[in-house]
């Protein structure tokens, strides 16, 4: 943290930190021979009024204190005394001071004292916060000089020489040109000059090399006050100093901490974190800098080993973070993300099985168990120049999550062990930010294959749609969220398109993501309507919400749910669907037209706001018109409406014909950005619809008679579509069905064949109630229809129809003979 330039410390001083000290210059007799305004402020006597006098009229003591002739031959004794003292201002009122006397020495050998006073009820004000004045009090060594106007040294103290390494006996008429460096001393001689002729008091900071430590530069505060004659005239510039190379140090420190808590850790991306340390490390501590992970901790996996143990491995590392100040130095000595190998007897394989950190002040790059493992990376640190090292464990839960290597090669001083103290907390605090980045991208991940596992694998709008998807998992700062889409395939070659949006992110809205894409397919085949299969679904949410309320000790699950169920039937064409306040779907027609068809909006599932009554809408599709489906975070952004998202989406789909899974690539990449901050989920189908040659209907008498009839044509439709094989299954299907629609329903009744992807038969009646199977007695003459029913199909179920019922069952059919 040391600067090797000698530009002086022009940092603004705070006018609470210029010491409000009485400075008075004392012969050796004890006579005034230079005041300072500061000293008539504090008590009261002009310098016309002091010079020439002796201090003890000037400055009585208390009555308890020593004599005069005592006190003086006491300061004698011990070269100065320091103190509280009671003093009387000139109108008489006590002030209780401290007090501080110093010997001077002169060029002929003789002494003075100077004599600095400071009003002990200002210290608890916060004007004493100056570094100046802190010295003082502490009794740190303060140097003092005195120059004449011409600024050349009269007087000087034994101090001095162990501020800069000068000599006494080098300073007598000479200027501060001839111990400092010179623009050090040209900026001090400014301050000098404008004391001498405002009389004011006035503080600076240097540096200078210390004779009890030529290692390291130094800062020194120097406080300059004018004495003055009897006459008021300007005599001399007297200058304090002080040593604050620590308060300077520990406040370059906090500053550089300070930025630390800003810089690093700014994400939850472990090797971005990595360059963030390097990156703040140079040049405020180092010159170059590296950081290095264990290779499991950027995918996201702790260290196996613990401190103190030893694997039996080499140790691996990856380089996450490079930064220095010489541009051609950042390939030293690996490029960032390259694979590191530790030798285990180097002092990085010592950081790293024993967690503490490492310093070298002075770096042999000639000797040693790493250059002998490496040598050519050895080299690479010679031509570097890099002639002082630390090395500190990255340490989080006791295990070494990586390194930090600081070098210097242009700083010539050596690291101390105060870099190395600073240099740790630094690494301590990305230490914990890759911490938290490696504790979240393990529930990401968690969250992540939970919700890839949960979403369908592959999906299929069998022989009604052509369908594509894409789920985009949100960022790391934001994690992975409840999005879910499906498609199900019902009766009757009809599918349903789902898209829906748990509130919240992470592992509990995965979950819950989950548990409401089962129910949704359970209340699909239960072959509900749009609308009453949100009004079912916003129940299932809400006793979800109040069974985990009711768990004080399980961390809540996300709460409240967006949905979307559209419902396609390829042999009407027509496409029914409701939402629970998610964005309604992006509708192409064959011509490339896209609208964002009107229909309730409905409120967002689980927020117990009483009887949610959701609507359905019915639209007519013609063949090739393209669905789209999708969650919020396709179309919003911070920065844009979501008027301008679907504007977005809309050109998107809006394009020249491709594959869906073309286009669906298309469309993610309009996004702004490819880590979004929510999860985003497409769903595109394109409409297809059966050929009249696939479907056969009959309208059929509600009379006992019309069973033979329903069994002739079915098996002469069979034999149309080459299906003679499925004659007789199909016949007793066709018996039971019709058998049970006239007995049990009422009103007319049809007859529907389907041949699609399988052979489906239904029987419609104007009863509304749905068939129950039981297990027939062996006495029982009846109530075997429909297990034989069951017995013969590959599935069979009921629906609701807007004008009764409808049962179907259905059967596999040869790949041949699928109708295209």
């Amino acid at each position: 943290m040391t600067n090797t330039d000698h530009t002086p410390l022009t940092e603004p001083v705070s006018p609470r930190e210029i010491p409000d000290a009485a400075i008075a210059m004392l012969d050796v007799e004890g006579t005034v021979v230079g005041w300072t305004h500061a000293a008539e402020q504090l008590v009261g006597y002009s310098a016309g009024e002091v010079v020439g006098r002796s201090a003890a009229h000037v400055l009585p003591p208390a009555e308890d204190a020593l004599s005069t002739s005592a006190f003086a031959e006491q300061c004698r004794a011990q070269d100065g005394w320091s103190g509280t003292v009671t003093v009387r201002h000139r109108d008489g009122h006590v002030i209780n001071m401290t007090l501080r006397i110093s010997r001077l020495w002169g060029q002929d050998a003789g002494t003075r004292w100077l004599v600095s006073v400071t009003d002990v009820g200002t210290l608890s004000s916060g004007a004493s916060n100056g570094a100046v004045r802190e010295s003082l009090l502490a009794h740190a060594p303060v140097g003092i000089a005195v120059y004449d106007p011409q600024l050349r040294c009269t007087w000087v103290n034994d101090v001095m020489e162990r501020h800069d390494g000068t000599p006494r006996e080098r300073r007598f008429g000479r200027r501060l040109r001839d111990s400092l460096p010179a623009v050090e001393a040209e900026a001090l001689e400014v301050v000098m000059r404008q004391v001498l002729e405002s009389g004011t008091t006035m503080v600076h900071e240097y540096r200078a090399w210390s004779s009890t430590d030529r290692r390291r530069e130094h800062a020194f505060s120097a406080s300059f006050f004018c004495l003055q004659g009897a006459d008021g005239t300007a005599l001399s510039v007297c200058a304090m100093s002080v040593d604050v190379t620590g308060n300077r140090r520990a406040r370059e420190r906090l500053a550089i901490l300070s930025e630390a808590g800003t810089r690093i850790g700014s994400t939850l991306e472990v090797m971005r974190t990595g360059q963030e340390l390097a990156d703040l490390a140079v040049p405020l501590l180092a010159d170059h800098a590296v950081v290095d992970l264990m290779e499991s901790v950027p995918f996201g996996l702790e260290p196996s080993a613990r401190i103190g143990t030893t694997s039996g491995r080499r140790p691996v590392l990856r380089r996450a973070g490079v930064a220095s100040i010489d541009l051609g130095v950042l390939e030293l000595p690996a490029v960032r993300e390259e694979v590191i190998h530790v030798p285990p007897t180097s002092s990085f394989g010592a950081a790293l099985r024993t967690g503490t950190s490492h310093l070298e002040a002075v770096l042999d790059t000639h000797a040693g168990p790493w250059v002998d493992h490496d040598p050519t990376r050895a080299q690479k640190v010679r031509d570097s120049g890099i002639h002082s090292l630390m090395v500190v464990p990255i340490r989080a839960r006791r295990c070494v999550l990586g390194l930090a290597v600081f070098g210097r090669s242009e700083e010539q001083t050596p690291f101390q062990e105060d870099d190395l103290l600073l240099a740790e907390e630094l690494v301590t605090r990305a230490a914990l930010s890759l911490d938290n980045a490696l504790q979240y991208a393990r529930q990401r991940t968690a969250a992540l294959t939970l919700q890839r596992d949960l979403l369908p694998h592959h999906v299929g709008g069998g022989a009604a749609l052509d369908v594509a998807s894409r789920y985009v998992p949100a960022d790391m700062d934001h994690g992975v969220g409840g999005d879910w889409f499906d498609v199900i395939k019902l009766s009757g070659a009809r599918v349903a398109l789902v898209v829906g949006d748990v509130v919240g992110h992470g592992i509990n809205a995965a979950a819950t993501m989950g548990r409401l894409r089962t129910a949704v397919r359970t209340l699909a085949d239960m072959e509900l309507p749009p609308h009453e299969l949100l009004t079912h679904l916003d129940d299932t949410v809400r006793r979800l919400s109040e069974e985990d309320a009711d768990a004080p000790d399980q961390a809540p699950a996300a709460v409240g749910a967006t949905c979307l169920y559209a419902l396609y039937d390829p042999v009407t064409r027509r496409c029914t669907m409701a939402r629970a306040g998610h964005p309604p779907p992006a509708i192409i027609d064959p011509q490339g037209r896209i609208t964002f068809p009107d229909m309730p909006a409905g409120a967002p599932l689980g927020l117990g706001l009483g009887l949610v009554l959701f609507e359905s809408v019915e639209l007519e599709l013609p063949e090739g018109t393209l669905l789209a489906l999708y969650t919020d975070g396709l179309v919003e952004s911070r920065d844009d409406d979501i008027d301008v998202g679907l504007d977005r989406l809309g050109v998107a789909l809006a394009g020249p014909g491709s594959s869906l899974e073309d286009l669906c690539s298309h469309v993610i990449e309009t996004l702004p950005t490819q880590a979004p901050a929510d999860d985003v989920t497409l769903l595109l189908a394109r409409t297809r619809g059966l050929e009249a040659a696939q479907v056969a209907s009959w309208e059929l008498p509600n009379d006992p008679a019309a069973v033979h009839a329903a069994r002739q044509a079915a098996a002469c439709q069979l034999s149309e579509w080459g299906l003679g094989h499925l004659v007789a299954t199909v016949q007793l299907i066709v018996s039971e069905l019709v058998t049970n629609a006239i007995r049990y329903g009422g009103g007319p009744i049809c007859l529907r064949l389907i041949q699609h992807q399988v052979l489906t038969c239904e029987v419609s009646d104007s009863n509304t109630s749905h068939p129950r199977p039981r297990q027939p007695h062996i006495i029982d003459e009846q109530g075997r229809g429909l297990f034989l029913v069951a017995q013969l199909s590959r599935r069979w179920g009921s629906r609701s129809a807007t004008d009764g019922k409808v049962v179907w069952a259905e059967q596999d059919l040869p790949s041949r003979a699928v109708a295209v």
